[in-house]
């Protein structure tokens, strides 16, 4: 945790900026039967939501429902309002950090697409809240989810 933190501060240091991002937390079901949507990310293969930069003019639950069809094909109606929010610290492609806020909003699955636009770049998982805070990495996300399932 340590190490961390110092990268956090360098990062602050180096790259100011703060990029905003939106996410779907796809779920299937309710109560004991709910299912998390997570799909893998491109490059590091880590679990992670479906999430995406924020088009310009474009509500947040509006992106959140783009992204969850292009990354996991999803389709669904996703709340206007975030569940909540996480940072993440992401590396461009010039090698600095840049700290990113995702804004979570929930999106309630209707249908699973057997193809999407990403199908070939991702897998794709649907699992209990417990298990997919277990899965991530990003502690304020777990934590979101660990919310959902009920857990401390």
């Amino acid at each position: 945790m340590k190490a961390l933190e110092g990268v956090t501060a360098v990062a602050s240091r180096a790259a100011p900026l703060r990029r905003q991002q939106c996410a779907a937390l796809a779920m299937l079901g309710t109560g004991p039967f709910a299912r998390i949507v997570l799909i893998t990310s491109r490059r590091t293969r880590r679990w992670v939501l479906p999430k995406g930069w924020v088009e310009p003019g474009e509500p947040g639950h509006r992106g959140a429902l783009r992204e969850a069809f292009e990354e996991a094909g999803l389709i669904g109606e996703a709340d206007r309002e975030p569940l909540g929010t996480y940072s993440y610290l992401k590396r461009r492609t010039a090698g600095q950090l840049v700290t990113v806020e995702v804004r979570v909003f929930r999106l309630r699955v209707a249908r699973l697409l057997a193809d999407w636009p990403e199908r070939a770049e991702r897998t794709r998982r649907l699992v209990r809240p417990a298990a997919a805070a277990a899965m991530v990495a990003e502690p304020e996300l777990a934590r979101l989810l660990r919310d959902l399932a009920g857990a401390p």
